[in-house]
């Protein structure tokens, strides 16, 4: 597959994070094989985590096609940056689409990367997983391989400002692969879910504590911080749901 835009998009991340005075965590990069397919399943804290995803397969020199919402495909300029990457569009109303160009390409050796959680988690917990990863990994026969992403929140996330200051520390996990039969779908994603948990819970307890004093807004209520529970987490994703219902109904009438 064809890398035009790719490799400059990598060059310009990086030199932006080098702008942002952004210091590293990595662990676990070398479970990303050097070639052949692979799914990466990362959790989902904040807008920027496409930005900062493609970190885990890249000290292997791989390039992640990231499965992303239909919305950021349609935008008058993202749309044509995101085909160009050969990103995998989903309509979350019909995936059957991006199932099988998801499976198409692992099998063609290429790095996938998906949410499973399908929207940033607002509790900053591991949110309730669809099955997709384990039933893509399945269907292609490829390793599956879950990540920790964590800091990304700081920058942008639901309900809070932005944050572009420098100096932030950003995590970073690759756990060992995982390899999905696709017999019992729901089994296996509850233990992608379990694993996902156990490695989150390890990424806080290694970040800095000096960026992360008790109460942080942007750690999970059950590990000492201020964010929402999961239970309000879902309350608010609902009202955020509904809100968006009756602006696009809005838009409808004539």
């Amino acid at each position: 597959m064809r890398d035009l835009t790719y490799p400059p998009i990598i060059a310009i991340a990086k030199t932006g994070f080098r702008g942002l005075g952004q210091t590293f965590q990595l662990t676990g990069t070398d479970h990303v094989p050097r070639s052949g397919g692979v799914l990466l399943a990362c959790n989902h804290v904040g807008y920027v985590d496409f930005a900062y995803g493609g970190l885990a397969a890249n000290p292997s020199g791989r390039k992640l096609r990231f499965m992303a919402k239909r919305e950021l495909f349609d935008h008058t300029y993202l749309g044509p940056l995101m085909r160009s990457l050969h990103h995998i569009e989903v309509d979350r109303g019909e995936g059957t689409a991006s199932f099988h160009t998801a499976v198409d390409f692992l099998r063609r050796g290429e790095a996938v990367g998906i949410f499973p959680e399908a929207t940033i988690s607002r509790s900053m917990d591991i949110k309730e997983l669809k099955t997709g990863a384990v039933r893509i990994a399945a269907a292609a026969g490829v390793p599956l391989l879950p990540v920790i992403m964590w800091g990304t929140q700081r920058m942008m996330t639901k309900d809070h400002p932005r944050d572009f200051s420098r100096g932030k520390t950003i995590a970073l996990s690759v756990g060992r692969a995982l390899h999905p039969t696709g017999a019992d779908p729901i089994g296996e994603t509850a233990e992608l879910r379990r694993v996902m948990t156990s490695m989150l819970d390890d990424v806080v307890a290694a970040y800095p504590p000096d960026e992360q004093p008790p109460g942080s807004w942007w750690v999970p209520a059950r590990l000492g911080g201020s964010a929402p529970t999961p239970a309000e987490a879902d309350r608010l994703d609902a009202e955020e749901k509904r809100a968006r219902a009756v602006t696009r109904a809005a838009k409808r009438r004539p």
